[in-house]
């Protein structure tokens, strides 16, 4: 018989229910097979806990290691900016002896002087180059006296300024953020 004819004749009625059977799904209570039990000796189960306990090991170690690699990443990061602005530091206190020189300089010459009006100018173009690297003078003239900020090296009696009250500057200040990159160095009043 040819695939044709046999695909023709009708089916047996028990064929016809086999196949219906097979098409149809399962209920959910018969799909899932029931679970398999393993009965396994003493020696593989010290070895199934002795990996199960390597595995967790493991993991232990690696969220300790991401943990460290992490708290690395960001003090590394500190350390950088620490770095970076101990270097500028470093760099910018050379100039302010640059700075103080200049005004000497500026202190010579009189008010009318074209030299004065260039080094006037000079002090002025480096000051603006300080500000622009975060550099600030530390206002000292009259304030009150801080010994965060200042540095007395003289102390007069005078009954016109308030007391611990900045009356001179001999050599101005200056920080550079929040930190004093030199001490202004003054007179104190009473």
């Amino acid at each position: 018989m040819s695939e044709k004819e046999k695909k023709d004749l009708p089916e047996n009625e028990e064929v016809k229910e086999a196949k219906e059977e097979a098409v149809q799904p399962e209920s959910p209570e018969q799909e899932q097979p029931a679970e398999e039990t393993y009965t396994v000796t003493r020696e593989q189960m010290e070895k199934m806990e002795a990996l199960a306990k390597m595995v967790s090991d493991g993991n232990d170690k690696y969220l300790r290691l991401a943990a460290e690699y992490d708290n690395y990443r960001k003090r590394t990061a500190k350390e950088r900016e620490n770095l970076y602005t101990a270097a500028k530091a470093d760099t910018i206190k050379p100039f302010l002896d640059v700075y103080d020189n200049l005004e000497r300089g500026v202190s010579q010459f009189a008010e009318d002087d074209p030299h004065r009006q260039g080094l006037e100018m000079i002090t002025k173009q480096l000051l603006d180059v300080l500000q622009k690297l975060g550099v600030t003078e530390i206002e000292a003239l009259n304030a009150p006296f801080d010994p965060e900020k200042h540095n007395a090296v003289m102390h007069v009696e005078d009954e016109n300024a308030g007391e611990n009250t900045v009356v001179e500057v001999f050599q101005k200040g200056f920080t550079l953020g929040e930190k004093v990159l030199r001490f202004s160095v003054v007179k104190v009043a009473n």
